[in-house]
């Protein structure tokens, strides 16, 4: 499949990947270099579902915890 890029760098994803990947006017979508290409990842409800318990059990909320200490501390 192909498209093109305007003068403004915008581009056209064909509708039947809209459609596939639920995109909408409005989605917002993560735009990732990943070396020798370009992953456009849509950000849509089902994605976010996804990710719903993902990091369970791995530390993230100590994580983040961790770096709200770390920021108030720089905030002094």
């Amino acid at each position: 499949m192909e498209t093109y890029a305007t003068v403004k760098g915008q581009i056209v994803i064909p509708a039947t990947l809209r459609r596939k990947y639920g995109i909408k006017n409005g989605t917002r979508i993560i735009v990732t270099d990943i070396g020798d290409a370009i992953l456009l990842k849509p950000v849509t409800e089902q994605y976010l579902k996804s990710l719903q318990g993902s990091l369970k059990g791995r530390g993230g909320l100590k994580t983040l915890m961790d770096e709200r200490r770390k920021d108030k501390e720089r905030e002094k």
